[in-house]
């Protein structure tokens, strides 16, 4: 017999593109049909996932309840009858809407005021479960099961002729260069984002040597987009706020290699299986690496970092104001 699983998703692109092992280890363990609930934020990863059936729009602001539309939203998964619901955020609000839905097994971590609302609360041991994928993974299995050491790990899929459509709509057809994507955002904070300069000097000297530079990112790293531009000398293709997350994904799916901080865009090129390069600076790559065989970490292991830090505490920011470009330049040789 099938089993109807819900998912309720994470809202940081970075976690979502994650989750998706968790999909692969159900799929594994038996038919299942899977659907999964996620805000506009995340929806259009789902949508490059293999393993999902369904996916629902959670259309609530970051952090807000709005009881109003978890209660709608509720009423409708209620009728799908689900066997079980797989709950990744920790929050007290991820937990309300399964509750609501009376789905028989709510399945999460123990979290912040969920007692009741989750049936199936599992406990976790950070030191024996230390990333955040097998974190979600465990979440799979039943409660006292032993996580094996090699987990699936994410592959998104891609729309070729999209793809190709794109490079028309932007005009990225000029050259068969190969292509440098620039990814310098990071939503977490200054403390995760290596300087726009550095960014600058890197796609100046790439440009240089014959290369294409396309940069990504949301409306939110447009500053760092034009810094970039202006050392580079207006060289680069700056999509940064001019396409969705589907867009993104595919155009990443054409370049030869990424340049990223440790944010969401690094975790959908891991994903695309793309030569990557990641800069970390107060998080740490022993949580949430890059998920591929492709991919060079770079990080200076100062004694002060990971300090987990929005912005630096120390007012220095030597994490990754010492990381220099011709770092990363002799990490891509």
């Amino acid at each position: 017999m099938t089993k109807h699983i819900l998912i309720v998703a994470p809202a940081w692109v970075g976690d979502m593109v994650m989750s998706q092992s968790l999909f692969k280890i159900l799929k594994a363990n038996g038919s299942c049909k899977i659907d999964l609930v996620a805000p506009k934020a995340t929806l259009a990863i789902a949508e490059r996932m293999r393993e999902i059936h369904k996916a629902y729009l959670l259309d609530v602001g970051h952090g807000g309840v709005q009881w109003h539309l978890r209660c709608l939203l509720a009423r409708k998964l209620r009728r799908q009858r689900y066997d079980q619901v797989i709950v990744l955020p920790n929050s007290w609000k991820s937990a309300l809407m399964p509750f609501l839905a009376k789905i028989k097994v709510r399945t999460g971590w123990r979290g912040e005021w969920r007692y009741g609302l989750l049936n199936d609360m599992r406990h976790l041991d950070k030191t024996q479960l230390p990333l955040m994928i097998q974190r979600f993974c465990a979440l799979g299995l039943e409660p006292n099961a032993v996580l094996a050491h090699d987990l699936p790990w994410p592959q998104l899929c891609v729309n070729p002729v999209h793809a190709a459509t794109l490079r028309e709509k932007f005009a990225l057809t000029d050259s068969d260069k190969p292509i440098l994507a620039l990814c310098p955002g990071a939503e977490f904070g200054p403390s995760k984002r290596w300087p726009a300069e550095y960014f600058g000097q890197l796609a100046k000297q790439k440009l240089a040597e014959g290369w294409q530079v396309w940069l990504f990112g949301s409306p939110k790293d447009t500053a760092d987009g034009e810094t970039i531009q202006t050392i580079a000398n207006t060289g680069c293709h700056n999509l940064i706020g001019q396409t969705t997350l589907a867009q993104a994904i595919d155009l990443l799916s054409l370049v030869k290699c990424v340049i990223s901080n440790d944010s969401g865009l690094m975790h959908i090129a891991a994903a695309l299986d793309k030569p990557l390069i990641v800069i970390y600076g107060s998080t740490d790559p022993g949580f949430t690496p890059p998920l591929s065989n492709k991919a060079t970490i770079l990080s200076l292991h100062l004694s002060c970092s990971p300090c987990f830090k929005r912005d630096c505490p120390l007012n220095h920011g030597n994490c990754l104001q010492q990381l220099t470009p011709d770092m990363v330049l002799k990490a891509m040789t």
